[in-house]
């Protein structure tokens, strides 16, 4: 990037941060984003000696529409509904609302390992939702297809035949999908990390003291804030590491696999919409109805496993997917049916 690039991203940075500060209830929140901008705008200022001069000054600074569009969405939201956006547009310090609250009955912890035991597991099993959403995609998406073929025509060749194109194409589409999206996120979050790298070795002080700052938000004294900053960006890999995980909020040991990603999405889909194809692929008389009664069975324990991610009741939760799951199939039935 250019010095008027960098210029442009702070000056952007320190009228977000503003906006932030605005909207922010808590005032220590409310503090730190005021001073985030004040750092953003004493950056920006860095940039703007390189590139202007008496004779040709800076341009008069402009939010982008991006910005413009974030800044509409921290007024109507919050900033803490939004991490995510405001992470991808390297608004720094927003991993303070990550901070636990303080629980009364929450009880003190008297070993290390007893530390975030309470908690362990709530957020966590990213993996596991994943396979199971995917695999309730399968099956929900399949069984709807062979239920309607299967409304028009009785030939089990033909049933057999939609069945195993369905599951090819819903497979590779969410391999595909899920490998788009995950390689989009991870050129996203490299981006942000070599944008902060840049700037930790352009000002190492102001980036050390933008933490002190998020770690006095936290409740740390300010000195002893400054202290532990200044001790971490000393070393500049170990720096930028604390940086990306408290400005940016990421994790830069796990940006995630689009190979990863796309290989599980398609086995978890594929494991989905095999299983009303069973019958068929047995070659059954009552290959219908025992397809029927196979996804009924599947559709409950995928909603009974939801129910560990949501905390419903596993009774409630897997009556609700039968219900869905099979109202889809039912209504591509009839329509099979009534086409012929």
């Amino acid at each position: 990037m250019s010095a008027l690039d960098n210029w442009q991203e702070e000056k952007q940075s320190a009228w977000l941060y503003r906006v932030m500060a605005e909207a922010e209830t808590d005032a220590v929140k409310r503090e730190l984003f005021s001073a985030l901008g004040n750092a953003a705008e004493w950056q920006a200022e860095i940039w703007r000696k390189q590139f202007s001069s008496p004779s040709a000054p800076a341009p008069v600074f402009q939010p982008s529409l991006r910005a413009r569009v974030v800044a509409w969405l921290i007024r109507a939201l919050g900033a803490r509904a939004i991490r995510p956006v405001l992470a991808a547009i390297k608004v720094r310090g927003i991993s303070v609302y990550d901070a636990a609250l303080a629980n009364p009955g929450h009880v003190m912890p008297t070993a290390v390992a007893e530390v975030g035991r309470r908690h362990r597991g709530v957020g966590s099993g990213g993996n596991l939702r994943a396979a199971v959403f995917g695999v309730n995609d399968g099956l929900v998406s399949n069984t709807s297809l062979i239920m309607g073929v299967a409304g028009a025509t009785h030939e089990t060749a033909f049933i057999l035949t939609s069945g195993v194109a369905g599951l090819l194409a819903g497979a590779l589409s969410m391999a595909a999908g899920e490998y788009i999206s995950m390689r989009s996120q991870r050129e996203m979050y490299e981006n942000q990390i070599a944008l902060e790298r840049e700037e930790l070795a352009q000002y190492p002080e102001e980036e050390a003291e933008e933490l002190a700052l998020i770690y006095n938000a936290r409740g740390m004294d300010m000195e002893e804030a400054r202290a532990i900053a200044r001790k971490m960006i000393a070393e500049p890999e170990y720096g930028l590491n604390v940086l990306a995980r408290e400005e940016l909020g990421l994790n830069p040991d796990d940006l995630g696999s689009p190979w990863g990603a796309a290989i599980f999405s398609f086995l978890a889909f594929t494991g989905g919409a095999l299983i009303p194809l069973i019958p068929f692929l047995l070659g059954l008389n009552t290959a219908v109805t025992v397809a029927a009664v196979l996804a009924g069975i599947s559709l409950f324990g995928v909603g009974a496993a939801l129910s560990l991610f949501t905390g419903r009741a596993a009774l409630a939760s897997g009556l609700r997917m039968v219900l869905i799951g099979g109202g889809a199939g039912l209504v591509t039935y009839a329509l099979g049916t009534a086409l012929g």
